[in-house]
């Protein structure tokens, strides 16, 4: 095999060095006749921790069109997805050498009728147990629960269960091996799942400054999806004449979220990025949120990290590229620690070991 040879800057340390990948690993031992690829700022494959492949407006999209979500998640630079919840089976993506590496969390679980159709198994509390279990079952190692959405009977954001029920649908995957995440809007699901040790929150835009130092304690993750809260006005504006008091809530917690994020990384929350990609959001736009998490505050180091090393590291990947390290990343013509909108236009990605882009 024809060993290819990259030069630059390798981050997270920044170190220049000329990169050889041979049978898909990493090494920076000179390897002779090595055809050269490209040179610039070498990054570790990006990492979109909150992605829905398989899933779109109405529910499971095709094979033909789950594929083409992959690819363009490919071609901007994530490497590794973490599936937050899809109807679609896509365990026959990991079998593609050509597609990113894919950690599943089987399918949302929400209360019934309290989240958009055809996404979720819809439960009530009585049968949450053992849709947990199933999930557990069905995904690599974690589960994603629906933690509030909005009750038309009450005309607000409300949890989805009570936190009793939270917590021993926590308990239940752990016990199988899974970790937990949810999606929450606002703050009043926050407090038990947080008590129930779950290990990751989606969204987080109702936390509060004690609710943030519980889960730096804890070292409960947070995807922020900093673009997605960009739709809160709209849904506002939408539910205003029917539920006004929702409208406010959204309204509100709009106005609050860069407050909200700025606190969690204070406190030091572990904080990862997500591009929220399904329905009607993009594929292939990682790159925004990272620029966005930077807009809103965050150094862009941490940023990037959040996308990148840091990312693979809390996913069980090698967060950087090592010696003998599995050969996934991009190369760049500048730098992007300097300016984060060069992550949208990479000038070679690399999977392992294979040049895809």
């Amino acid at each position: 095999m024809t060993a290819l040879r990259f030069h630059g800057p390798v981050l997270p340390g920044g170190e220049v060095h000329d990169l050889f990948v041979v049978e898909g690993r990493v090494t920076y031992e000179h390897q002779a006749g090595a055809e050269t690829i490209a040179s610039g700022w070498i990054v570790p494959g990006l990492v979109d921790a909150h992605c829905h492949l398989g899933l779109g407006n109405d529910g499971e999209v095709s094979k033909e069109e789950t594929e083409q979500q992959a690819i363009a998640d490919r071609d901007g630079g994530a490497l590794l997805v973490r599936d937050c919840g899809t109807p679609a089976d896509t365990r026959w993506i990991q079998e593609r050498d050509d597609l990113p590496r894919l950690i599943r969390a089987g399918r949302h679980v929400a209360r019934t009728r309290r989240y958009m159709r055809n996404f979720a198994d819809e439960v009530e509390p009585a049968d949450l147990a053992a849709a947990i279990a199933q999930q557990a079952r069905r995904g690599d190692g974690w589960v994603k629960l629906v933690g509030d959405w909005i009750d038309r009977e009450v005309g607000d954001l409300t949890p989805s269960f009570s936190a009793e029920d939270f917590a021993e649908a926590v308990k239940i995957a752990h016990d199988a091996g899974a970790k937990v995440t949810a999606h929450c809007f606002g703050r009043d699901v926050l407090p038990g799942l947080i008590e129930a040790g779950i290990d990751c929150i989606e969204h987080g835009t109702g936390l509060t400054p004690d609710l943030v130092d519980a889960m730096a304690e804890r070292g409960t993750a947070l995807v922020p999806t900093v673009v997605q809260t960009e739709i809160f006005p709209g849904l506002a504006a939408a539910a205003e004449p029917k539920f006004p008091t929702y409208a406010s809530t959204m309204t509100d917690l709009y106005a609050r979220r860069r407050e909200t994020l700025m606190s969690a990384y204070d406190a030091g929350v572990p904080l990862f990025a997500g591009s929220d990609g399904a329905g009607n959001q993009r594929h292939g736009v990682l790159h925004e949120e990272v620029v966005a998490l930077h807009r809103i505050g965050l150094p862009a180091d941490v940023a990037l990290g959040a996308a990148s090393w840091r990312a693979r590291e809390w996913l069980g990947f090698t967060p950087d590229l090592a010696e003998g390290s599995e050969a996934d990343f991009i190369v760049y013509d500048a730098d992007p620690l300097a300016d984060l909108t060069v992550l949208a236009r990479p000038a070679a990605v690399v999977l392992r070991g294979t040049l895809v882009g």
